[in-house]
């Protein structure tokens, strides 16, 4: 059977969704630091049942501010793969581990979202959008890593005190 979520449960997970809009706008100048990853992999970590509904209100409000294109079809599907990520280790509870996860993801982001380009340009037009992005992707990749480096322990301790209230 399934449990509807609570009212503070969908507030939440809107809160959390328009949080991650916020401070990845907020960073937006910063080359290669969005907190997005870092904050979709602790979601998943501390309140797993409200992740994909922040990730759900976080694309939604990429559309409503950025209009629909190419890379909407991509944003579909590419902010679960840290839900996934989190889902599968998470037993892991190392910052420099949760650092190098989502380093991984960072450079791998471009490779993530070939499949669009793939099927909408061929084999070809994937790989040249691919090999262009990788110097973006290496900064992601480096962003990523320090900024889960940095903050995991004090978000995750303030997001499991949420879960705890939830």
């Amino acid at each position: 059977m399934k449990r509807r979520l609570t009212t503070r449960q969908v507030v939440l997970a809107g809160l959390m969704g328009a949080l991650l809009m916020v401070l990845k706008e907020v960073l937006a100048p910063v080359p290669g630091v969005e907190p997005v990853t870092l904050l979709v992999i602790l979601y998943a970590l501390e309140l797993p049942v409200l992740a994909p509904w922040a990730v759900a209100v976080f694309v939604v409000l990429e559309f409503v501010l950025y209009g629909f294109g190419m890379w909407s079809w991509m944003y579909l599907y590419i902010w679960l793969v840290p839900i996934a990520a989190a889902r599968l280790l998470h037993r892991l509870d190392s910052a420099l581990g949760w650092a190098a996860v989502s380093g991984a993801y960072g450079l791998a982001f471009g490779a993530l979202c070939t499949p669009v380009y793939l099927l909408t340009q061929g084999p070809g037009g994937a790989l040249a959008w691919w090999l262009a992005g990788i110097p973006t992707d290496v900064g992601h990749c480096i962003g990523n890593f320090f900024v889960m480096l940095l903050l995991y322990r004090p978000l995750r301790r303030v997001l499991h005190r949420i879960a705890a209230q939830t």
